[in-house]
């Protein structure tokens, strides 16, 4: 189990089974499977194949091999070569908050940080009662005209399954999405947008395509380049979900990017909540590592409970 109790000082700045089927858990999908927590369900997105993009043509791996970065003392699986996206599903042993979080790893739309950012964060949000589903996108979109498409296409539809009920067990009143870095911009643009990035297929894209609400964790380039202005194709307004947003000052995607959501929330009088860490740098996820940036999960758990979308703490009698 994953422990996240702050025990170090932080500087913060406070600103404010589905209708076509689903692959057995069991199923390998990593070359380090067998440490992974083994997902309730794996539900593919698409009922055939997604929506056109130039897939890859070498076969799904971890690319980290025997140099790959390491954080907090431990590997991290870079998952590469994604063309079947799917959704890995995660509940809650004891007590459910009636919501479930989609979960986009980062990597720069080249990989993801499948353990780091992915199945160690729905073992958390496990342990607070929430439900989660590790969304594994397609990735590398490099050749891509516009890169951030095909993994919003694939969140967009992973939020419309949830919210018709179609996934087997989970029937979540609140559909959140929590990204890190390429995900969290992945996450952010399916937030705030109010257009789906692709042609409805079925009656499950009858229902809406915006999540309740977002996490995003150092997402990347959101801001216009040393500004506190949000992009252009990003706009903000009465509808835009709340939000939760962490990030490191001496992180070398700017903390910019996320003071920029934050902004435009609060002029438009979203309820958000911003936490600047002094140091953590990129690329931290969920593990504990001796630095302030350890605080955002208990920080995070606290705003979902505070809005009813995790589990309250139990107080002995």
């Amino acid at each position: 189990m994953l422990s996240h109790r702050n025990r170090f000082p932080a500087f913060v700045l406070m600103l404010g089974a589905c209708c076509f089927g689903s692959v057995r858990a069991d199923q390998p999908s990593t070359a380090n499977s067998q440490t992974e927590p083994k997902a309730d369900m794996v539900i593919p997105i698409w009922p055939d194949s997604p929506p056109q993009w130039n897939a890859p043509t070498e076969a799904e791996k971890d690319t980290s091999g025997p140099d790959g970065r390491n954080v907090a003392g431990r590997s991290v699986i870079r998952l590469g070569n994604v063309s079947v996206p799917q959704l890995h599903v995660y509940i809650p042993q004891h007590g459910s908050s009636d919501t479930i979080v989609l979960i986009a790893p980062g990597g720069g739309y080249n990989i993801l940080a499948w353990d780091l950012e992915g199945t160690e964060i729905a073992q958390w949000l496990n342990e607070i009662g929430v439900a989660a589903a590790v969304l594994k996108y397609r990735v590398p979109t490099k050749r891509e005209e516009v890169k951030w498409l095909a993994p919003v296409q694939d969140i967009q539809r992973s939020i419309s399954l949830v919210r018709s009920g179609q996934i087997s067990g989970v029937q979540a009143k609140t559909v959140g999405v929590l990204g890190f870095s390429a995900g969290g911009n992945a996450s952010a643009r399916a937030a705030f947008s109010e257009t789906r990035h692709y042609e409805p297929i079925d009656s499950s894209d009858e229902v809406s395509i915006r999540p309740d609400f977002g996490v995003l964790i150092y997402p990347a380039w959101l801001n216009r380049e040393g500004t506190t202005d949000l992009i252009d194709e990003l706009s903000v307004n009465e509808n835009t979900p709340p939000m939760f947003l962490a990030h490191a000052a001496d992180d070398n995607v700017s903390a910019l990017s996320s003071v920029a959501i934050y902004t435009a929330l609060h002029q438009n009088k979203v309820p958000a909540s911003l936490h600047v860490f002094g140091s953590g740098g990129h690329g931290f996820g969920g593990r504990t590592d001796g630095k302030p940036t350890d605080a955002w999960p208990d920080l995070c758990a606290t705003w979902l409970r505070s809005r009813g979308w995790a589990r309250p703490v139990a107080i002995a009698p």
